[in-house]
């Protein structure tokens, strides 16, 4: 206690953004199952601190807060460790604010939080928006021309080690750069769904297609985002998939490869990592039953991907979802070990995986038959044609 003591004093002589850099990081270890001895009385206690001193839930200050505002509907809660496409790591913005303010644009960044105190204080709502839309242009700008430079993705990441241990914050680096650039384009795009897609049927589908086409004309690099914001408002994320799978000429991964959203099926992976990485938390934490949630929703994702693109086995897709999903078993049976064989635990329920009843299987069928149909419907239309 005394050696946390003497550590909790030195990180008290530490700015708050550090201390919360800090926090960031070892979460960002515990989540990737990389233990440190006392890493949990330290998160408590700053965690703790920042309650108390009124910080927002994700430790940013208001200055930074509404930088990142153009951002805010593409955070993901997991670890900036595995590409997220279309998606920035919460844990990633305190590291990128840090050396924004320290080493991209010290004094402008100091200017700008100096008055964006004083508008946050007076509640300027609208110069607000436009003291933050300046800097944003600012920053995006500073960061084209830095990453252009020959050496300039090399010395970005050089700096970026100084705030943090995660190579992944320069992927969102370069992420937030994209964004920035077309966030007027996304906040349009974002006003343009409705709120809610209960049913992904196939006039969604379409729909959904035409208000992306539209956009991908003009800001191509930002696609990954506007399916983000489309995958937001379905019941089921992984339905996201659809976008590439429809328009296919079949349902072979090399076909659906080839289709203008392909990127989709790789956000599905990225779906099952994050939901790998909040189920070993949970299997940490002793949340059973959150982990059985997350479990049947990573089930049901696996079988979303097979039952959708046929032989995915065979594809890079395939290989990944078999490393993943090995990776998600090898926890799960762990974690069932724990217990006597009489005892049996709910995460090795043969429950979870519905879609192996006679009920699944008969929908599995279904679907292929409705598929097939569909299939051979779209290959007599393009002879007529």
């Amino acid at each position: 206690m005394l050696q946390l003591d003497r550590l909790w004093e030195f990180l008290q002589r530490l700015s708050p953004l550090t201390r919360s850099c800090l926090l960031s990081e070892l979460e960002r270890l515990e989540m990737n199952g990389i233990e440190m001895p006392g890493s949990a009385d330290i998160q408590a206690r700053l965690r703790a601190e920042f309650r108390q001193d009124g910080t927002t839930k994700h430790r940013t200050a208001n200055p930074s807060r509404f930088f990142f505002v153009p951002v805010e509907q593409l955070l993901v809660d997991g670890s900036s460790d595995h590409a997220n496409l279309g998606r920035i790591a919460r844990a990633s913005l305190t590291p990128i604010w840090e050396w924004i303010s320290r080493d991209l644009l010290p004094t402008m960044a100091r200017d700008y939080n100096a008055r964006m105190k004083e508008l946050i204080a007076s509640d300027k709502q609208r110069e607000l928006r436009k003291v933050a839309d300046t800097f944003q242009t600012k920053v995006t700008k500073s960061l084209e021309g830095t990453l252009a430079a020959p050496d300039g993705a090399d010395q970005v990441r050089a700096k970026l080690k100084a705030y943090t241990a995660a190579p992944g914050v320069f992927d969102d680096v370069t992420k937030l750069v994209q964004a920035l650039r077309a966030r007027e384009a996304l906040a349009q795009f974002n006003e343009s769904l409705p709120e809610r897609i209960v049913e992904f049927d196939d006039p969604q589908v379409k729909k959904m297609t035409a208000l992306l086409d539209a956009f991908r004309k003009k800001n191509p690099e930002a696609v990954p985002f506007a399916l983000t914001l489309v995958a937001k408002r379905l019941k089921e994320p992984w339905q996201i998939l659809r976008l590439a799978t429809k328009p296919a000429r079949s349902k072979e991964a090399a076909d659906i490869a080839a289709t203008p959203y392909a990127i989709a099926v790789a956000m599905v992976l990225d779906q099952i990592e994050d939901k790998r990485i909040a189920l070993r938390a949970a299997l940490k934490n002793n949340r059973v039953v959150t982990a059985k949630e997350i479990l049947t929703d990573i089930y049901d994702t696996e079988y979303a991907l097979q039952v959708r693109i046929d032989h995915i086995e065979d594809s890079d897709w395939g290989r990944r979802l078999q490393a993943v999903m090995q990776a998600i078993t090898t926890m799960v049976e762990t974690e069932v070990r724990r217990f006597p064989d009489n005892v049996g635990h709910v995460l090795g329920s043969r429950r979870l995986r519905s879609h192996q009843s006679l009920t699944g299987r008969l929908t599995y069928f279904a679907w292929k038959g409705r598929d097939a149909i569909q299939d051979g419907a779209a290959f007599c239309r393009r002879l007529i044609g």
